[in-house]
């Protein structure tokens, strides 16, 4: 299962290489734990790198590179999600995001890593910086680290 969504991944983000224009993104985000991470993790917060491509000017997509660290009472966990991501201008204003790929479990408690799934919702406050709430998940053996989440991207 884990092969077989790496290569989804890549094969999302090589159709999207004869695109000619992309934008270098960066951000961050704080986020509160829920699902199954909400009773043994206080916090959480991740960090991203995309290059999108422009598809149309309403749509790009690319490949999204993260570091997400959950903070526990007894122990923390953290993963480095691999995404394929999309980006949709629903206005000027507002921007609708989805990150889709695995995520590699970095803890050294036994974490494996899984499925991640990252759907966003933005708002642009300047031409280069976006306002965003997005809720994250992995899914991984016997549950799922999950965070509702706020946080700025900068386009670079």
């Amino acid at each position: 299962m884990k092969k077989l969504l790496l290569v989804i991944a890549m094969v999302a983000i090589g159709l999207t290489a004869h695109a000619q224009d992309g934008t270098f993104n960066v951000g961050a985000n704080i986020g509160l734990p829920s699902a199954d991470a909400d009773t043994a993790y206080d916090f959480a917060f991740s960090l991203e790198a995309n290059y999108l491509f422009e598809v149309s000017d309403e749509f790009k997509v690319g490949p999204s590179l993260s570091y997400a660290h959950y903070f526990g009472d007894i122990n923390d966990a953290s993963f480095l999600p691999i995404d394929a991501a999309a980006r949709f201008d629903a206005s000027e204003k507002i921007v609708i995001g989805l990150n889709l790929g695995y995520a590699v479990g970095l803890s050294p408690n036994g974490n494996d890593g899984g499925f991640h799934y990252r759907p966003s919702v933005g708002y642009n406050i300047a031409e280069n910086t976006t306002i965003q709430a997005s809720y994250s998940g992995v899914s991984v053996e016997g549950g799922t680290f999950a965070n509702i989440g706020l946080g700025v991207v900068f386009g670079l």
